[in-house]
This record gives structure tokens, C-alpha cells and sequence, in this order.
């Protein structure tokens, strides 16, 4: 993939020096040329060629997430072994509601 961009940058860098070079020719035709015919269609093919790995390394940001919440999980089932008491429930300020008789 790489190697066919970086040929195709080279023959557009090409296309600009000759652009450049030419009497009839400009700086701004060789910048526009080299823009237009190289790195704008090589930056939008190298970023659709690039999806495939961006995504794996989605995949695998995402699997080792999981991982590591897996592991945090386990690690906070484990029993309580702080040495303290447990709290006390909290006193109700609003008496149970009773059915009446």
C-alpha cells in the first residue's frame, strides 16, 4: 500500500518541478498540481486503505478494556478484609407506613 503512495507522490512531485520548470509555468501551478494530483487523492486513498487497521486497533483497545474491568470485578468480590465494623443501617427519620387494623 505505502509503496504505491509514496510512487505516486513522486511522479506528481515530478509533475510539479517540470510545471516549475517550464517557461510557461508557475510556482503556484507546481503547488496547485502537486496538491491537487498528489496529496489530496493519496491523503483520501491512504485514509479509506488505513480503515481495516484502525479498526483492529479499536478492537483490541476495546478487548483489553474489558479485561481490565473483568479483573477490577474479581478483584472487588473478594471478601471485606479491612478489620473494621461494618456500618450500622442508617436510622429511619420517616416512621414504615403500617396498614390499619
Amino acid at each position: 500500500m505505502y509503496l504505491v503512495l509514496i510512487a505516486w507522490l513522486y511522479v506528481t512531485l515530478m509533475m510539479a518541478v517540470a510545471e516549475a520548470a517550464s517557461p510557461t509555468g508557475t510556482l503556484l501551478g507546481a503547488l496547485v498540481t502537486f496538491t491537487l494530483y498528489g496529496l489530496l487523492p493519496m491523503g483520501i486513498i491512504g485514509y479509506i486503505l488505513g480503515t481495516p487497521g484502525r479498526k483492529r486497533k479499536i478492537h483490541a483497545r476495546e478487548m483489553a478494556e474489558r479485561a481490565a474491568a473483568a479483573e477490577a470485578q474479581a478483584a472487588s468480590a473478594e471478601p471485606d478484609t479491612g478489620g473494621h465494623a461494618p456500618a450500622a443501617a442508617e436510622g429511619g427519620a420517616i416512621a414504615p407506613v403500617r396498614k390499619e387494623p
